[in-house]
């Protein structure tokens, strides 16, 4: 299966959307197929699964500058942001943790969220280490960026629009990297 079929199921983007998408297309093709045909939440859990991870909370972490946040967003965002400047441990760690201790219910907690679950063991209480599933992180940014669209209630669809369209560039970057 293609990656961007991959990620469709993944993500389970909707059949509708699907129709738009072929084995043979490259990702930015792709989202922007989906944002063509008026399908700006598929392109948006698309988009978010397709780019590597370190981009896709790079990508929020921008979006989220742009808002006028409270300091518990602002707090959530400086985290996941501490981790794409330096993706280590420690910084994923405190990612995860802000997240989790504010329960996932803020652009704040979903942003750290995303950086939070780029990988490190989601259950450190156990001896068996439990692994983050590669589309955690794009879950999270999906969150995220749902909850910013939805600051201007009236603008909503246009807003996710928009932030989906700000990030097709990032899906023609080359990585050094295959991580997703």
């Amino acid at each position: 299966m293609t990656p961007v079929l991959e990620a469709a199921r993944q993500m389970r983007v909707s059949v509708r959307a699907q129709q738009h998408l072929r084995s043979e297309m490259e990702p930015r093709a792709a989202v922007q197929a989906l944002l063509d045909a008026d399908l700006a939440a598929d392109a948006l859990s698309l988009l978010a699964r397709l780019l590597p991870r370190r981009y896709a909370v790079a990508w929020v972490c921008q979006c989220a500058r742009q808002q006028a946040l409270d300091e518990h967003d602002r707090a959530g965002i400086a985290l996941a942001q501490a981790w794409v400047r330096e993706p280590s441990e420690p910084n994923r760690a405190d990612a995860a943790a802000f997240a989790k201790t504010h329960r996932y219910q803020t652009i704040g907690a979903w942003t750290a969220a995303a950086a939070g679950w780029t990988g490190g063991n989601l259950n450190p209480q156990h001896t068996q280490p439990t692994p983050a599933p590669e589309h955690l992180t794009a879950l999270a940014a999906m969150a995220a960026i749902t909850y910013m669209a939805a600051l201007i209630a009236d603008q909503f669809a246009a807003r996710r629009a928009g932030f989906v369209r700000d990030a097709l560039g990032l899906l023609g970057i080359p990585t050094v990297s295959t991580e997703r």
